[in-house]
C-alpha cells in the first residue's frame, strides 16, 4: 500500500523580496512524500496560490483528506494513468493537487524505471535559460541587484503602479546587455499601460506580464501593444484560456495554479493549438518544485524557474544553475 507523509517547511530568502502584492522574507512550502510497499519513494512540494487564499495548513489538510482516495486508485501500489486521472477528479486546480500529482509522477518513474519526461512523450531534456527576477526596491537597491545579476542574460523586473519605467532604466544602465521582461502583478490600468508601453519598448523590454487585474482583462480589448503581453494571475488552467484569446500573446503556466504536471502538459498543448505562446513560472520553491516545471519548460518561449536562486539553501541533488542556464533535474531529485 502507498503511504504518504506531509510536512510544512520554511525556506529563507537571500533577502526580502517585494512585488506589487507585498513583501516576502521566507517561503512556506508543503512537502509530500509517497512510499510504496517496495520502498520506492515519490516526492513533490507545493507553495500554493497565496492570492487565492491558499495557506500551507490548508494544503496539508486537503492532501491528507484526499490521499486515501488517491491510494485506492493505484491498484497493487502501481501508479498509472488512471491514478493520475483520479487526482484530477478528486481535487480542483491548486497547490494540493499539484503536490499529489507531481509526487505520483515521481513515484511512477521510480517504480517503472522510465523517467517522467519519457512518460510525458517529450524528447530528451535540454538545458533551459531561466529568467532571474529582481524584486521591487529603492533606486540604490535596484542598481545593486542589477550589478550583481550581470552574469544572468535574462532578467524579469517586478514593477508596480509607481515604479516601472525608471526601474527598467536603472537596470538597463547597470546591465546594458540584459534581455528584460517586466511583471506588474496586476498593478496597472489600461491607461497606465498605454503610457508606459512606448518607453518600455524603447528601453528594449521584450514582454510585459500581467499588467491589469485578473477578471478585468477585457480592458485590454483593442489594445495595439508594441510588446507581447503575458497572462499570469489571469491564467489558471484550461478553463481560463478562453478569456485570454486576443488579449494576451503568452500564458504563464504555473503548476501550483493549474494543479500539477498532468494539467500543465495538457494545457500547454491546448494553448499552442489556439495560437498562444508559452511561459512556465513558479510560486517560489526549491529545485524539487522546479523539476516538473522543467518538463513544461521544454515547450516554452520564456522560462521562469529561478525560485532556488532566490533562497539561501536548496534540496540535496539540486538542479545545477550556471549563469541562469538550468541543467535537467537528476532522478535522485525528481522524475
Amino acid at each position: 500500500m502507498i503511504t504518504g507523509a506531509v510536512a510544512i517547511e520554511q525556506w529563507d530568502l537571500v533577502e526580502s523580496f517585494e512585488i506589487a502584492r507585498g513583501v516576502m522574507t521566507a517561503i512556506p512550502l508543503v512537502m509530500l512524500t509517497l512510499t510504496d510497499s517496495a520502498g520506492n519513494v515519490g516526492r513533490a512540494e507545493a507553495a500554493g496560490v497565496d492570492y487565492d487564499g491558499e495557506t500551507p495548513e490548508m494544503l496539508q489538510a486537503q492532501i491528507e483528506y484526499v490521499l486515501p482516495l488517491v491510494v485506492a486508485a493505484a491498484p497493487g501500489d502501481t501508479v498509472n494513468d488512471a491514478t493520475l486521472q483520479a487526482v484530477q477528479e478528486l481535487l480542483p486546480s491548486g497547490g494540493a493537487r499539484n503536490a499529489i500529482d507531481c509526487a505520483l509522477w515521481d513515484l511512477r518513474a521510480k517504480q517503472s524505471g522510465i523517467p517522467a519526461w519519457r512518460q510525458a512523450n517529450l524528447p530528451p531534456l535540454r538545458p533551459l535559460t531561466t529568467v532571474f527576477t529582481l524584486g521591487l526596491g529603492t533606486e540604490s537597491d535596484t542598481r545593486r541587484k542589477a550589478r550583481a545579476a550581470r552574469g544572468y542574460p535574462l532578467l524579469k523586473l517586478k514593477c508596480d503602479a509607481d515604479r516601472h519605467v525608471d526601474v527598467v532604466r536603472w537596470v538597463r544602465e547597470e546591465h546594458p546587455h540584459a534581455r528584460i521582461a517586466v511583471d506588474a502583478n496586476q498593478s496597472w490600468t489600461r491607461d497606465l499601460l498605454e503610457r508606459v508601453l512606448p518607453p518600455l519598448a524603447a528601453l528594449g523590454v521584450e514582454m510585459v506580464e500581467q499588467p491589469v487585474k485578473r477578471f478585468e482583462d477585457a480592458q485590454l480589448d483593442g489594445l495595439q501593444s508594441p510588446l507581447p503581453l503575458a497572462a499570469d494571475e489571469s491564467c489558471v488552467d484550461r478553463e481560463s484560456l478562453a478569456e485570454l484569446f486576443g488579449r494576451y500573446q503568452f500564458i504563464n503556466i504555473k503548476l501550483d495554479k493549474c494543479g500539477g504536471l498532468t494539467e500543465a502538459l495538457t494545457m500547454s498543448k491546448e494553448a499552442l493549438a489556439h495560437g498562444l505562446q508559452l511561459m512556465v513560472g513558479n510560486m517560489c520553491g526549491t529545485s524539487l518544485g522546479m523539476a516538473p516545471g522543467f518538463l513544461v519548460g521544454q515547450r516554452c518561449g520564456y522560462v521562469d524557474l529561478d525560485g532556488p536562486l532566490l533562497q539561501t539553501h536548496d534540496r540535496d541533488h539540486a538542479i545545477v544553475f550556471t549563469d541562469g542556464v538550468m541543467q535537467p533535474p537528476v532522478p535522485a531529485l525528481w522524475g
